[in-house]
């Protein structure tokens, strides 16, 4: 692979400069992703698309020279292969026509075949794969059990969790099953994306950070370690880094650290350097500014990536990222400032690397 930086951080290998990649790089605040979802003619025939697909994934690596691609699809695409009708409301988000609600529907939930129900996503993966010809890796990604639970319950985006949270306490062995299924999907869903060409999967885990210590632990987390041990970590040659990342999550850095993942992504709730220290050479660290400074001034951009790139420190281990995805207000050309100044001066971190 020409530029495999991406790969070497996240397995701590030496690298030349710090890579960077930015969650939701695809999307709205991009004017030619707009023109392409026109034409599309909604965001899931978008997502159903295999040659829009790639089109799209490509569009942020051509206009800024990103370090990675990462696959255009939605985390909702594994639950809707599960037949609960997903649909988007115009200004509401994603909605489902079934959420699970009753008992029988959840004991009759199943794992879909991601070679049939999710066959486009797939197909969409190896064409990316293929476009992009082996000059930067590729990011397979899926939801997080806990956090796929959540929508699957409430049937959309929710402000409190009441009702998954109302069954977490009154009826655990119920959200139990629905994760179990989960993590049996997410876990096949994401071997398939391997398979199908993925250098690197990532897991979020959105709605992690609502739950209590004890319920995430129990909830999500163990969920989280259980779909890491069932990855495929090597494929074509060398080892396939699995990046966790869990909104909200800093007060469980070290546990998260421990779930079997080769990296962790973090919010910006908390300070890089001191989650360096708090696990040490155990995992990769990918983040974390917050999304809202591309709002500010190109100055605000580069005091901001230069305030991490330094807190993180000299040796490898660190992915530049967000700490969330990017606003669809984001002006593209501050986007620009920070690559470049991430680019241009992360090399200064790396005294003994080689390119």
């Amino acid at each position: 692979m020409k530029n495999d930086r991406l790969l070497r951080a996240l397995l701590r290998e030496p690298v030349d400069r710090t890579p960077i990649w930015l969650m939701r790089q695809a999307g709205r605040y991009l004017p030619e992703y707009r023109q392409t979802r026109a034409r599309a003619g909604s965001f899931l025939d978008l997502c159903r698309n295999p040659a829009l697909c790639v089109e799209v994934t490509l569009q942020p690596i051509a206009r800024f020279g990103l370090d990675a691609a990462i696959l255009f699809s939605d985390i909702l695409t594994v639950p809707d292969a599960m037949g609960l009708g997903l649909y988007f409301a115009e200004g509401e988000g994603p909605k489902f026509e079934r959420p699970l609600r009753e008992e029988w529907e959840i004991r009759n939930l199943a794992v879909p075949d991601p070679e049939v129900e999710l066959r486009y996503v797939l197909d969409a993966v190896r064409e990316i794969k293929a476009a992009l010809a082996n000059e930067i890796p590729l990011i397979g990604f899926s939801g997080s059990p806990w956090t796929l639970a959540c929508y699957m319950v409430e049937g959309g985006a929710s402000s409190d969790y009441h009702t998954i949270k109302k069954m977490l306490y009154a009826r655990p062995e119920l959200l139990h099953r629905i994760l179990v299924v989960n993590a049996e999907a997410v876990t096949q869903y994401l071997n398939a994306q391997i398979a199908a060409g993925a250098d690197a999967v990532m897991l979020f885990d959105s709605w992690g950070g609502v739950l209590s210590e004890r319920a995430f632990a129990e909830f999500s987390l163990a969920y989280l370690e259980r779909i890491c041990a069932g990855l495929t970590r090597t494929a074509r040659g060398r080892r396939v880094p699995v990046i966790v990342f869990v909104k909200g999550g800093g007060l469980w850095l070290e546990r998260i650290a421990a779930c079997g993942a080769d990296a962790v992504g973090l919010d910006w709730t908390i300070e890089i350097g001191r989650a360096r220290q708090l696990v040490g050479d155990r995992v990769a660290l990918q983040g974390n500014m917050d999304p809202a400074v591309l709002l500010a001034t190109p100055e605000a951009v580069r005091r901001e990536a230069r305030a991490i790139l330094a807190a993180y420190g000299e040796g490898t281990g660190h992915v530049f990222n967000l700490g969330h995805g990017i606003s669809q207000h984001t002006p593209p050309e501050h986007v620009a400032v920070l690559v470049e100044t991430v680019q241009q001066e992360s090399a200064q971190y790396h005294p003994t690397a080689s390119p």
